[in-house]
């Protein structure tokens, strides 16, 4: 049955990307994506989500960590986690095809307040895995999928089925992953709104005894916490924030890297241009010129 759900949600995916790259749908929370050749590591912020490949495989890189994922497995993230990732098998005859479907820490909360689902026992978990996608989960993912060919029923029945994909990924084997950081006062759930914090006040200085007490953790636990669930500390993912918005406003607004640097709260253009090579593996200028050529269109 597994075989002929991945097919069903190759053959969509096929049908649905006519390019390499990330693909929006009607369906806010789905998005297609396709990769023609294997690609180096790109850098990325993975917000909650579910990645189910259909065809090839990918490989992402947390903390000096490797997670490869393929057809017999899902990627799931319950927290925003700065990563690299890189597809590892596919070409044009045989496409990488992946299926994502974001997920809603408020449903996974509606869950654990009406005591549907349990919050786990034990330390929290990294927050990002791979385990084996389920027949029930992968049919559900394509009754999604379906939508899509009856627009009108989008409206009414996207949510229910996406609320039975949000309970399969929490009854499944990465039910703890998910359900720690909803849980009400857990460890991982502090740590979720600390990351919470970084996001929207990156450019800041970072005291991380400050954040620590805004999450009510001691440091010490904090510093724990935070490196089991996001593999970094928090002043690495700090770093890993600010590096990959600087990219993005260099691409984006044309800014040069000390323009960039500043607005990211770099005091240093120098420390700021050691850095982004040692994460890029480029000085900045030079990542930049090349990304510009990438995204120039093939004649």
């Amino acid at each position: 049955m597994v075989t002929s759900e991945l097919a069903r949600l190759a053959s969509a995916a096929d049908r649905r990307t006519p390019a390499d790259g990330l693909h929006e749908t009607r369906i806010p929370a789905l998005a297609f994506y396709r990769a023609s050749a294997p690609s180096e590591h790109n850098a990325a912020v993975y917000r909650p989500r579910l990645c189910i490949i259909a065809q090839g495989a990918k490989e992402v890189l947390l903390g000096g960590e490797a997670y490869r994922y393929d057809p017999a497995h899902a990627l799931v993230v319950s927290v925003e986690l700065p990563v690299t990732a890189r597809v590892v098998e596919a070409s044009p005859a045989r496409p990488c095809l992946a299926v994502c479907v974001a997920l809603d820490p408020a449903v996974v909360g509606e869950f654990l307040a009406d005591g549907t689902i349990a919050p786990p026992p034990g330390p929290p978990a990294r927050g990002l895995g791979v385990a084996p996608a389920g027949p029930q989960l992968l049919d559900a993912v394509n009754r999604l999928v379906a939508l899509l060919d009856t627009p009108r029923d989008i409206e009414p029945l996207a949510p229910l089925v996406l609320r039975e994909i949000t309970y399969r990924v929490l009854t499944g084997p990465h039910g703890p992953r998910l359900r720690q950081v909803a849980a009400a006062d857990a460890p991982a759930q502090r740590v979720a709104r600390a990351i919470r914090w970084l996001k929207d006040h990156f450019a800041e200085p970072l005291r991380v005894e400050a954040l620590a007490r805004q999450v009510r953790m001691s440091p010490s636990a904090f510093h724990l916490h935070f490196k089991a669930v996001t593999a970094l500390s928090p002043l690495q993912y700090q770093k890993r924030l600010r590096l990959q918005e600087a990219r993005l406003l260099m691409l984006g607004e044309g800014l040069d890297a000390a323009e960039a640097a500043f607005r990211v709260g770099y005091e240093s253009p120098s420390q700021f241009s050691r850095e982004y090579r040692r994460m890029f593996g480029a000085p900045p200028r030079r990542d930049v010129a090349a990304l510009q050529v990438e995204a120039q269109p093939a004649h």
